[in-house]
Parts: C-alpha cells; sequence; structure tokens
C-alpha cells in the first residue's frame, strides 16, 4: 500500500498547476538565484580522477548553488585511496565537505573496507562497514544506501541494510521519499543496469518514494516514472537520475533502456528543489557547454 501524503500548502498549489520539463540546447546556463523557499540538494557521482581536471570545473559549480551536496559513488580515482581523496578530492569537491552527505561506490571499496572514504567523511558517511543512513530536509526524508552488496553483506531481502531500510521508511511515513547510491537499476551507458539493488527499488515504491539518484555510468540520465520491474508508472512510479559526471572521463552510451528520457555525456551536476508539493531539477554543465536537462513535477500525492 502506498503512504499518503500530506495535503500541500495552497500557495504552492497555485504555483504548480502543471508539471513541465524540457531537454532543449540554452544560450547560457548559469546558478539560479536561491530564495530559501524550499531545501537543495546538488551533486553528481564519478567525481575526482587524479589524471584529469574535470572535478575542479564540476566543483566551481557547487560554489554557486547553495543546499547540501551530495556524492554518488566513485568519490576519488583510481582507487579510493587516502592519496587520492588528499590530492585530487579535498582540493575540488572538499572544499564543500561541511554541507556534503556522501554515498559510496565500487572505486571507494578499491581500497580494503573503504577505510580511506570512511575515514575522510567520518560520521557524514554513516557507520563504518556499513555506509547506509538517513537525513531530513523539510519535509522530505534523504535515504543513502551503500550498492556494494558484497562488502555489507548483500542487498537482497532479509539483508541488513534492507532490514534497516523498512524499519527507516516506516519511521519516516508521510515525508516525500528520495534515496541515492552509486549503482543504478536502470542504465543505458557503458556499464549498464544493476539487477543487484532491484530489492531497494521494490521497497522504495511500497514505500511512495518519488526519486533515485545513481552513479557508476559516466553519463547523464533521466528516465520516466517506473516501478521496480522497469514499467512505466506515472501515477506511482519512481524517477531515476544517473548522474556520473562528476569529473571522471566521459563514456558512450551502449544501450537504450526503456523509459529513458533523456541521455547526455557532459560533465556537470544535477540540482534538486525540493518542495512540499514537488520538485524541480536542474542539470547545470562546465564551461560553455549549451545543453540542459530542467523540469518540475508534483510529488505522487499532489492535488490535481
Amino acid at each position: 500500500m502506498l503512504i499518503h501524503r500530506r495535503p500541500a500548502a495552497a500557495l504552492l498549489v497555485a504555483l504548480m498547476l502543471a508539471s513541465t520539463l524540457s531537454t532543449s540546447p540554452v544560450a547560457a546556463v548559469s546558478p539560479a538565484p536561491f530564495t530559501g523557499a524550499a531545501p537543495i540538494l546538488v551533486g553528481a557521482g564519478d567525481i575526482a580522477d587524479c589524471a584529469t581536471d574535470s572535478a575542479r570545473a564540476t566543483a566551481r559549480l557547487l560554489g554557486h548553488i547553495p543546499g547540501t551536496v551530495i556524492t554518488l559513488g566513485d568519490n576519488v580515482y583510481p582507487s579510493g585511496s587516502a592519496s587520492g581523496f588528499r590530492r585530487c578530492y579535498d582540493p575540488t569537491w572538499g572544499r564543500y565537505k561541511a554541507r556534503t552527505r556522501p554515498a559510496a561506490g565500487n572505486h571507494d571499496y578499491e581500497a580494503p573496507g573503504a577505510g580511506p572514504y570512511f575515514a575522510y567523511f567520518g560520521a557524514a558517511a554513516g557507520v563504518p562497514g556499513e555506509g547506509w543512513y538517513s537525513y531530513d530536509l523539510g519535509t522530505w526524508h534523504i535515504v543513502v544506501l551503500n550498492s556494494d552488496c558484497a562488502a555489507v553483506a548483500g542487498c537482497g531481502p532479509g539483508s541488513p541494510q534492507v532490514d534497516w531500510l523498512r524499519q527507516d521508511l516506516a519511521r519516516h511515513a508521510g515525508a516525500h521519499i528520495l534515496a541515492y547510491w552509486h549503482h543504478p537499476l536502470f542504465s543505458s551507458g557503458s556499464h549498464g543496469s544493476s539487477s543487484s539493488v532491484r530489492t531497494f527499488w521494490k521497497v522504495l515504491y511500497q514505500a511512495g518514494a518519488e526519486l533515485v539518484l545513481n552513479g557508476h555510468d559516466h553519463d547523464y540520465e533521466r528516465f520516466a516514472r517506473q516501478d521496480a520491474s522497469g514499467r512505466l508508472d506515472n501515477r506511482h512510479g519512481i524517477r531515476e537520475f544517473v548522474v556520473g559526471t562528476g569529473g571522471a572521463p566521459l563514456r558512450p552510451r551502449a544501450s537504450e533502456a526503456p523509459n529513458s528520457r533523456t541521455f547526455r555525456r557532459v560533465h556537470g551536476v544535477l540540482e534538486l528543489t525540493l518542495r512540499t508539493d514537488g520538485y524541480s531539477w536542474r542539470f547545470v554543465p562546465v564551461g560553455r557547454t549549451i545543453w540542459t536537462d530542467t523540469g518540475s513535477t508534483r510529488t505522487h500525492a499532489a492535488p490535481p
């Protein structure tokens, strides 16, 4: 059974009489001014590759966008080492460490137990050896999961992480739910879809979750709302974004996953504004790129 949401404020209902979205070239992309009206999440995955300088360019974008910075795993390449965090992440995205809530990726686990990852981010990364945790932003409940399943006793039914997820969601009934982790269930990128995280989706779908954010594939991809089996579900489905665009070298499209709505190979960050009755998104590219992806929609139970 899906969770019923709290009624939206009348003013915001008037402001969002229709869902809108666009994927189009624009003359320029500059960070939007912050009005303080709603919490903002901004970030990407696949970030600090010591062989490139792209993480420095995406970090500059973060300096112009307020709110909570999130990482979607693979924070440091190639091995998630302590020296990599020190030399490559800390001078770039590390400038915003105080407002960062990270997720771990498989390259972070190239170091034993992702030890340097947990040491660098400290309490913000959750319990060492687990890496899952949650926090609240306004009327939204944010869940961070660890998709390196072999390192955390699995990601399936009965695993410690999934048991924790069920309990955490039950404690936050009525909140809008957004979750993020590294490996995407759906992807058209070079790695493709990761079925190991399907249980995450099933549990989140049953709880009425709105959004899932992932990295792993080094591209930007947005999906329509769908269920854990990949069936289009505009009424109750979860919208997934793959945002592996934080600085690691980009990779080509390998397939065309069902319900994919846009795909792009460009470095940048995703900005999400989390309102009481909906959310909006904007992909902010680096440099002179004249392409973006923007849109807004209501949450599941927002009135028409």
